[in-house]
């Protein structure tokens, strides 16, 4: 109990962290000054009430689920990532690590908790999720271009290559020849801008 009250006393005050605590009837016994001043403007007085009134329905699983660890290990902290009601209809997102408590006679008695707000930390991944989706998706239409340029233009392309090749060959006149060379030298510089262009898309 004695680590717990240093704690305590030591964030008492603190605008970052939140520190609550819960009997084994999960109840608060304890609430930080920096949580009343985050959830008791939503919830009026917390001390005494069920653990439940500020978070997410679905989130009360996981308490039980994480105190249950806490028991079952007294010497090990565990995490949990808990949605918090912020007034407004919405969620506040926040990451806590649990401790269970024992009283003078080494029975349980409750669990600590330290914690922050972590909601922009969310929001930002949440943002960094939806532009790597998005160069996914660019990367995916990069190489279906790449892939076409490469299997699709070039062919047509070397066709016409070899044709004016054919025709260079044949009994034409200076001027026609002169305009087939014309022809290939153009189609040999595209296809080299082609082939440049799929190999930077490709690697």
């Amino acid at each position: 109990m004695t680590t717990f009250e240093e704690t305590k006393k030591l964030l008492e005050h603190s605008t970052f962290y939140y520190i609550i605590v819960t009997n084994m009837e999960g109840k608060y016994s304890y609430v930080s000054n920096s949580y009343k001043e985050s959830f008791g403007r939503i919830h009026g007085p917390i001390e005494g009430q069920s653990y439940e009134i500020t978070m997410h329905p679905d989130d009360t699983k996981v308490c039980e689920e994480v105190s249950v660890k806490c028991f079952n290990n007294p010497d090990k902290v565990f995490p949990a990532t808990i949605r918090k009601h912020d007034g407004k209809g919405g969620y506040v997102f926040t990451q806590w690590e649990y401790k269970a408590m024992f009283d003078e006679n080494n029975q349980p008695s409750g669990i600590f908790c330290l914690g922050f707000d972590i909601t922009d930390y969310m929001s930002y991944h949440d943002q960094l999720k939806d532009v790597q989706s998005l160069l996914d998706q660019k990367e995916k239409v990069l190489k279906e271009i790449a892939h076409t340029q490469s299997h699709v233009i070039r062919r047509p392309l070397a066709n016409i290559m070899g044709l004016s090749m054919i025709l260079a060959k044949m009994e034409i006149d200076q001027n026609l020849k002169n305009v087939c060379d014309m022809i290939i030298e153009s189609s040999r510089q595209l296809d080299n801008v082609i082939k440049a262009t799929a190999d930077k898309t490709y690697n």
